[in-house]
């Protein structure tokens, strides 16, 4: 069960009561999991262009998820990198990103199969 984002602030994200003080990606089976930033710091050397090995680890965990919620950061920092989205739309995945507050919305409203990657500092 997709559990339900109560809120942000700058460092941290509180999901179903629980307050998390590092990115997370949040599958659609309702599990919080640390996000694998060094996957992308490794090709970019930061966290916020999300390349293809990262997205594709979060893919393959994700269980049939169809779309992919991205929170930006507390100012929208975060993009997804041109190859991240390729390899997402060769998949039938659609993404959403906005800068972590306005994903939470997008996320908690969400009704189908959607994995979710928040970034919760800048």
């Amino acid at each position: 069960m997709k559990p339900r984002i109560d809120g942000t602030r700058f460092g941290s994200i509180t999901v179903a009561g629980s307050v998390y003080e590092h990115d997370v990606i949040i599958r659609p089976d309702g599990q919080v999991k640390k996000r694998k930033k060094k996957l992308s710091k490794a090709v970019y050397g930061t966290s916020h262009t999300i390349s293809l090995q990262e997205v594709t680890y979060v893919y393959e965990r994700a269980s049939g998820a169809d779309r992919l919620i991205v929170g930006s950061g507390q100012y929208g920092n975060v993009e997804l990198s041109p190859e991240a989205a390729a390899y997402l739309k060769r998949r039938s995945c659609s993404v959403v990103v906005r800068p972590t507050p306005k994903a939470i919305a997008v996320w908690n409203k969400t009704k189908r199969d959607a994995v979710g990657l928040f970034h919760v500092t800048c």
